[in-house]
C-alpha cells in the first residue's frame, strides 16, 4: 500500500511518501516544508516526490494527516490539500494527533502524558494508553501552565514526554522529570498512520476536521450583532 503522509501543524512542516502492508513499513522519501509557504508549497512538493519515484496520485491508496493540535492555519491547509485529494481519487483517510505521536514515539508503554508548548502561557496535554504501535486517548486538553504543573504533580510516577524544552523546564519547577525527544515529524506519523489505516481506524471526507484543542482568535472574539451595539462572546476551548 503506498500512503501519503502531511504534518502542516508546526512553525516547519513535512510530506512523506511511504509504502508498506500491516506489518511492513518502507519510507521512500520525505520532503520538509518551510513556515510560511504550506498552501504555495505543499502540492509541488507531493509532486515533486512522485515524480522521482515515477509515481501518479492515482498510485496512492491511502492518505495520513496530523490533525491537531497546533497552528490554526497550517492545519487548515494540510487538511484541506487531503481533503481534495481523497475526494477525487476516493481513498481512506487516517487522522494522527501530534500528541498521540509524541507518546507512541516515545516508547514508552502503557499511561503514557504527552505535553507541547501552545504559547500564551498555555500546554496542550494527553495521557494515552499505549499499547506497542497504537495509542488510545484517555485525555485530550489544553491546560494552563498552572493547570498542567497541578496535574502532573498530581499524577508523579506516569511517563511524562515533551518535545519543548519550556515544557520540561516547567515540569522540572514542580520536580517533575520529563523526558524530553524529538518532535514527531512526517515519518513517524505516516508509520502510525498506516497502522490505523489497515485496521480500519479512518475517517471519511465529510468527518476530517482539525483538533485544534483551543479556537482561533477569529472564533474567540467574533462579534455577533446585538441592540445597541457589539458584543464579543464565545471563549477558548477548555477555558474555565
Amino acid at each position: 500500500m503506498l500512503i501519503l503522509s502531511i504534518d502542516t501543524s508546526g512553525k516547519s512542516g513535512g510530506i512523506t511518501l511511504a509504502e508498506g502492508e500491516k506489518n511492513s513499513f518502507r519510507l521512500l522519501s520525505s520532503a520538509p516544508i518551510a513556515g510560511g509557504t504550506f498552501s504555495a508549497q505543499l502540492v509541488p512538493t507531493l509532486a515533486s516526490l512522485l515524480e522521482k519515484h515515477r509515481l501518479a496520485a492515482t498510485d496512492i491508496a491511502g492518505f495520513v494527516v496530523v490533525s491537531g493540535p497546533g497552528s490554526f492555519t497550517g492545519l487548515r491547509v494540510g487538511l484541506s490539500a487531503i481533503k481534495g485529494l481523497a475526494e477525487i481519487l476516493k481513498k481512506p483517510i487516517a487522522t494522527v494527533s501530534l500528541l498521540e505521536a509524541l507518546a507512541i514515539t516515545s516508547g514508552e508503554q502503557g499511561k503514557v502524558a504527552a505535553a507541547l508548548d501552545a504559547g500564551r502561557q498555555e500546554i496542550f496535554f494527553g495521557i494515552y494508553d499505549v499499547n506497542g504501535s497504537g495509542a488510545s486517548a484517555a485525555q485530550e486538553q489544553l491546560l494552563s501552565n498552572d493547570e498542567f504543573t497541578k496535574a502532573i504533580a498530581d499524577k508523579r510516577g506516569r511517563p511524562l514526554v515533551t518535545s519543548d524544552q519550556t515544557v520540561a523546564e516547567l515540569a522540572e519547577s514542580v520536580g517533575v522529570q520529563a523526558r524530553k525527544i524529538s518532535r514527531p515529524g512526517s515519518e513517524s506519523v505516516a508509520q502510525i498512520g498506516l497502522h490505523k489505516l489497515f485496521a480500519g481506524e479512518t475517517v471519511g471526507v465529510e468527518e476530517l476536521d482539525a483538533n485544534y484543542l483551543r479556537r482561533s482568535d477569529a472564533e474567540i472574539f467574533h462579534r455577533v450583532i446585538a441592540s445597541p451595539g457589539h458584543r464579543v462572546i464565545g471563549k477558548p476551548k477548555g477555558s474555565k
